[in-house]
């Protein structure tokens, strides 16, 4: 019997060589993911890197309706980052892609690979932004309000 679908929301984020055509190429791949429907896009932002290095990236926030459970999803972005040449030399190193699992239902998963809600996502305005124009019941004023030293700059695509 398939399993139900299950909301899961994904960071995307790339500051090596054409970030934006990177990241726009990524949410297509998300999209054809085995047993996954997108659902939702937010907008694009551009921020400084955060406890990380390089130029400037851009980000954004997929909305996924998957019956691929939590690690199939996970395994799958890995998948969709290392095709797209990511290298992992040191910590917060900069990136051709990086796809992070935020939100998957009302789970919370505490293993040696994968823990969400994603550990860190309330403290990087790059996550919350995009997450608060697809879920703004997720993420409060207040909070937005608190990310004031970490600008975001929404990008205008024609």
């Amino acid at each position: 019997m398939p399993r139900e679908p299950v909301t899961a929301f994904v960071s995307l984020g790339a500051n090596l060589g054409d970030a934006l055509e990177t990241v726009l190429a990524a949410v297509q791949d998300v999209a054809r993911l085995p047993d996954t429907e997108l659902t939702g896009c937010s907008r694009f932002y551009r921020t400084a890197p955060h406890e990380a290095s390089g130029p400037d990236f851009i980000n954004a926030v997929v909305c996924l309706a998957t019956r691929l459970t939590a690690p199939h999803l996970l395994q799958a972005l890995q998948q969709l980052e290392l095709e797209a040449g990511r290298e992992r030399p040191y910590v917060n190193a900069p990136r051709t892609l990086d796809l992070d699992v935020l939100l998957y239902g009302e789970s919370c998963i505490d293993s040696p690979r994968l823990t969400v809600p994603h550990p860190r996502m309330w403290a990087r305005a790059f996550v919350l932004y995009p997450l608060a124009d697809l879920a703004p019941e997720r993420v409060s004023a207040e909070i937005l309000a608190s990310m004031a030293n970490q600008p975001v700059q929404p990008l205008a695509l024609a």
